[in-house]
């Protein structure tokens, strides 16, 4: 397994550890310096790591057909055939009761009304709808997935991944191995080019269970890439936090402070890149700039690294094929920094990060709301997945 070396270093990507809070924040997320100063007066205290300001994009009903400009209005940040969603975000809709509403319900009514929005993937999160829509409750076989697989090409979609089964079991049982191998079969029936997971590798802070996390999903993705298919983990805001890897140690002999180096960040470094693929979740990602900014170095010190998301995909480029393309709002009485919205209804600044990240026909952005499904408006997730479409389709990029 690769071994990582202490970056403590202020030279190439860790330059910005040397500016000051603000120049680093500003630098990382290519803020204009008079928007900076007028919305990020905390940081210039010292007080935390601020959100990332910007402008949402505008609401936008005039489709774009595909073509790599919208009415003279700059290039499109994300393809038409790259605007995806992934189901968990309509998750009330596929587990309705068809007989009971005559709103769309189950897999096939849901993907129909996803491709009058616009959208053009899905990403899954599970195989299990409402027992009484076409195919039954749960479609985890071949035989579901033929059938998931036909109404995917009846509407023009196509699946680009799923939040399915990881083996809990290291070293593998023979049970574990043979159901991941069967979710890979079910993965290669739907089309899919990746596989993965809605968590963590680990939730652990220190570096040898990374290295754990590390062999098991190395040996993992091999097994995915000879059944044709990239494997990949999501993140929540805890792996963008900082990795304890330096002494002293505590009374059960694990180390106490950190070389700086965030865990997941760790975890790309020692897994293999033509086996592990991340799904960055940028809105996670954002909350993990607010939570995690400092960090106790060897020595005893404080030291501060304000994380810049799409700086980090650049740096590991195509080791990042899917995004979960989920908008909040600042919300600095939280704990977290953000509150999750629609897709382009929030201050995440997606026109900055998509230009940043390029590979727009690489890279597949799925659309993620966790609290789009209602107690008393059962029409409001699918309502919200339009809006969310729209807010995608209508991202360019800024003229210069």
């Amino acid at each position: 397994m690769t071994s990582y070396s202490d970056p403590s270093r202020t030279t190439g990507a860790d330059a910005a550890l040397t500016d000051t809070p603000d120049e680093a924040l500003r630098r990382s997320l290519g803020v204009a310096r008079r928007r900076f100063l007028s919305t990020c007066t905390a940081v210039a205290a010292g007080a935390v790591a601020a959100p990332v300001f910007g402008a949402s994009p505008a609401l936008a009903h005039d489709r774009d057909h595909g073509h790599g400009h919208g009415h003279g209005r700059g290039q499109v940040l994300v393809p038409p055939h790259k605007r995806g969603i992934i189901l968990y975000t309509v998750r009330d809709a596929t587990a309705r009761d068809p007989l009971a509403s005559d709103l769309p319900s189950g897999f096939r009514e849901v993907f129909k009304q996803l491709a009058r929005h616009g959208y053009r993937q899905v990403e899954f999160a599970g195989y299990n709808q409402h027992a009484n829509a076409p195919g039954g409750a749960s479609l985890e076989s071949v035989e579901g997935a033929r059938l998931l697989r036909s109404w995917l090409d009846e509407y023009g979609l196509r699946a680009q991944g799923n939040h399915g089964f990881i083996p809990s079991s290291w070293p593998l049982t023979a049970a574990d191995k043979d159901t991941f191998k069967k979710h890979l079969e079910i993965a290669n029936i739907l089309g899919m080019d990746h596989m993965g997971t809605g968590g963590d590798p680990t939730g652990s802070s220190y570096r040898a269970d990374w290295d754990v996390a590390a062999d098991k999903w190395n040996a993992l993705g091999e097994i995915a890439r000879r059944e044709g298919i990239k494997l990949y983990t999501h993140n929540h805001d805890s792996a963008y936090g900082f990795l304890l890897d330096r002494g002293p140690l505590d009374d059960q002999g694990r180390p106490t402070r950190s070389s700086g180096i965030r865990k997941l960040e760790y975890f790309l470094k020692v897994t293999d890149p033509k086996l592990v693929w991340l799904e960055m979740d940028i809105f996670w990602a954002h909350v993990a700039q607010y939570k995690f900014h400092t960090y106790t170095a060897p020595d005893g010190s404080t030291r501060r690294n304000v994380f810049d998301p799409a700086g980090l995909v650049t740096r590991y480029n195509k080791r990042y094929p899917l995004f979960h393309a989920k908008d909040g709002v600042v919300d600095t009485t939280n704990g977290m920094g953000w509150d999750m919205v629609p897709f382009g209804t929030g201050d995440i600044d997606y026109t900055t990060f998509f230009s940043r990240v390029g590979l727009s026909n690489y890279r597949n952005p799925m659309v993620e709301d966790d609290n789009s499904p209602s107690a008393t408006d059962p029409a409001q997730s699918l309502r919200e997945a339009k809006i969310s479409y729209d807010n995608m389709a209508a991202l360019r990029r800024r003229r210069r």
